[in-house]
């Protein structure tokens, strides 16, 4: 399994993932920042586009 998180230091909270992937990931409303909320058993083509549309690159999958 992938392990999907989120570099808070990277992340400008634009909330394309939210968009693309509301299932996985939420924006915190403390920090503004996007956080997972489901990790998933596969990463599947709507959470690679998820992760690929961050501008700033702060979504890995490990």
């Amino acid at each position: 399994m992938n392990k999907i998180k989120v570099d808070e230091n990277l992340c400008i909270g634009c909330g394309a993932c939210t968009a693309i992937a509301p299932q996985t990931f939420q924006l915190n409303p403390d920090k503004g920042k996007a956080e997972v909320i489901n990790q998933p058993e596969k990463v599947d083509e709507t959470i690679k586009m998820a992760i690929n549309s961050c501008p700033v690159g702060a979504i890995k999958a490990q």
